[in-house]
């Protein structure tokens, strides 16, 4: 709708996210291929299709008459226009404002926080980042001024308008149906003068047959007025295809439309189940780390197909601690005429998906023992979500020990297998011994692990937060139960020292036993017990949980989510260290008590502050290792 002068009239609307900013930074600052909007917009396109194929599978006159679904991409050269056009689904006014009107409302403002602070070689990369946080549709205006939406909902006798120029506002109107689509889409791109040479002959069909040949629409190009369609990509679904026609390029062009992504795939992984179920698997690990990835609201991104007709985009099709694969899954033995949900929830689809999630972890371990520096990769990036798999999906436990792996004492690479760690066990060593926490390099320096070390023991340093769930649930490894080094007492001097090694022992003199005695009643309202250690060699303390308690980690982060309290621990005591000698004859002697209860306290916080936890009261502690310090400088 126009006014007299010729410019749209239509009702204004704000966009919901801050799109000026966006749009300059998008076109400015970041983008270092200004193609993927094809792709993208085409991508959209096929959507709209498949979501139309699946809807007339229940009202089939909403395709009567038509010959076929495609994408038609015109040119207009001289005024500097291109024009999308399906004939999919199409957009209702409501549609138009919520697809359009609201941009990445999840993940927008992470966006622009992530390019604020990105500099050089980052914002180079600007087109990860867009890829990954759901803007597709906008990249648009690295190309246009100017972005004309005309559409028609299938089976509606309305079609709308919506346009922009990409700086905070866009406009609707009504479209007469005269001039509107039976029903889909137009998109049209009013080129401003960076984006003029995608006009010129020959470019669009290259981009399309580079980037997009793998969609499962055929999509035409029309470059003039009066020209016949030229077929850029031939709308063959790549899953139908045998892999020997397959090329590395089309895999990861397939891979980035599919996730929305632009990195290359560390792993394609592409099969034919036959037998009870049929069904065809294409699925990708990415080769870089989503910044959603632990986002609680991340949905797995499974696209599900019947007999070539797109059912979901979100299906169900792996377990969350999968969620970082991408896939498409294409089944024959599916009904086609029961809702989506049913679908999901019926027994096929249970019995498929388990054979993918089973297909998945053996290609894992396959790439595992034959590309280990693809696996490591994919670990880096993953394990922490594999991990998730330990505890929430014990039937599989023992395929995901095989596909873990650890940093330990002895290897802090991250690249120790439990049959590495299992087949190097000292000496009357039973148990697989681990300690957790929140900082692997703060875990590598705990005083904890110093009488472990003086006999050679390795121990799993587990820093992942889901490390300190699934090592409480797990039985063990090849016989051996895992045990925490922080909790309960250590139970190693049967695991004989390493040469020249020494270690203290539990046994300790009268003075030192009345000395300890004293701590636990100095300190009763924040430790359970005081008593000797036998796994520490250089610290004078540390603390640990009883030995029937939970893991203090476990403890710390379920109390964090209110689903508990945190129980008092031990402080265990070296017995040999010459601060607690020192404090034993000097309380012996009757000698200044309260300079005895300093150091008790002060012990105390150091403890805490060894294992990441802030004294019980700062100001307290400073105020007493103050006493000490000028007592000793004395």
């Amino acid at each position: 709708m126009t006014d007299t002068s010729g410019a749209p009239t239509g009702t204004p609307h704000a966009f919901q996210a801050d799109v000026a900013r966006l749009l300059h930074l998008m076109v400015h600052s970041i983008y270092s291929d200004r193609d993927i909007f094809v792709r993208e917009l085409i991508s959209n396109a096929a959507d709209a299709c498949e979501k139309l194929r699946y809807e007339a599978l229940t009202h089939p006159g909403l395709i009567a008459d038509e010959s076929g679904f495609s994408i038609r991409i015109t040119i207009d050269e001289n005024a500097g226009r291109i024009t999308i056009a399906d004939n999919g689904i199409g957009m209702s006014h409501d549609d138009l404002v919520s697809a359009l009107g609201t941009i990445a409302s999840s993940g927008t403002r992470a966006f622009l926080d992530k390019l604020s602070q990105a500099e050089g070689e980052e914002k180079a990369k600007g087109a990860d980042l867009i890829g990954q946080f759901g803007i597709g549709f906008y990249s648009a205006f690295m190309v246009a001024d100017k972005v004309t939406v005309e559409t028609r909902k299938a089976g509606t006798q309305e079609a709308h308008v919506w346009e922009s120029e990409g700086k905070g506002t866009y406009l609707t109107w009504p479209l007469s149906l005269d001039e509107a689509p039976a029903h889909g889409t137009r998109v049209t791109l009013h080129l401003n003068e960076e984006g003029l040479d995608y006009a010129k002959p020959g470019r669009l069909a290259h981009i399309i047959r580079e980037h997009s040949s793998a969609i499962a629409i055929p999509v035409d190009v029309i470059e003039k007025d009066g020209d016949e369609p030229v077929r850029a990509a031939e709308g063959s679904a790549l899953w139908t295809r045998a892999k020997s026609d397959i090329t590395p390029e089309e895999y990861a062009d397939f891979y980035r439309g599919l996730a929305g992504q632009f990195d290359e795939p560390a792993l394609t992984i592409h099969w034919r189940a036959e037998g009870r179920q049929e069904y065809s698997v294409l699925a990708f690990v990415p080769g870089a780390r989503p910044f959603d990835l632990f986002e609680p609201a991340r949905k797995v991104r499974g696209k599900l197909y019947v007999r070539r007709v797109l059912i979901t985009q979100d299906a169900d099709l792996v377990p969350g601690w999968l969620r970082f694969i991408r896939l498409v899954v294409d089944s024959s033995d599916l009904p086609l005429n029961v809702s989506r949900e049913m679908i999901q929830d019926s027994p096929v689809f249970a019995a498929i998906r388990k054979g993918i999630v089973n297909r998945i972890l053996q290609e894992l371990t396959k790439t595992a023992e034959s590309e280990p520096d693809t696996f490591k990769s994919i670990w880096t990036n993953f394990g922490a979500v594999l991990k998730e798999g330990l505890y929430e999906d014990p039937e599989r436990r023992d395929a995901l020990f095989k596909l873990a792996r650890f940093a330990t004492s002895k290897a802090t690479d991250g690249a120790r297998t439990l049959a590495d760690y299992v087949s190097e066990l000292r000496p009357n060593q039973t148990d697989i011994w681990y300690i957790t926490g929140d900082d692997q390099k703060r875990l590598e320096k705990s005083p904890q692990l110093e009488g472990f070390r003086a006999r050679g023991i390795d121990v799993l340093l587990l820093s992942d937060p889901v490390d300190a769930f699934w090592v409480s649930t797990a039985v063990g490894y090849d016989g051996k139960p895992f045990k925490s080094v922080t909790q309960g007492t250590a139970d190693i001097a049967n695991v004989p020292l390493l040469e020249g090694k020494t270690a203290p022992s539990k046994e300790t003199s009268a003075d030192v036993a009345t000395l300890l005695a004293f701590m636990k009643q100095t300190l009763t309202d924040n430790v359970d017990d005081v008593r000797a250690s036998d796994r520490l060699a250089e610290s004078a303390a540390c603390l640990v949980a009883p030995a029937h308690g939970r893991d203090r980690r476990l403890e710390q982060i379920l109390a964090q989510g209110g689903m508990g309290s945190i129980s008092k621990p031990v402080l265990e005591i070296n017995p040999s260290h010459p601060l607690v000698a020192a404090l034993a004859a000097r309380f012996a002697k009757g000698d200044d008590k309260a300079l005895i209860e300093d150091a008790a306290w002060v012990i105390h916080d150091e403890a805490r502050i060894a294992d990441g936890e802030a004294p019980i009261d700062a100001s307290e502690f400073i105020a007493r290792l103050t006493r000490i310090m000028t007592r000793a400088a004395q």
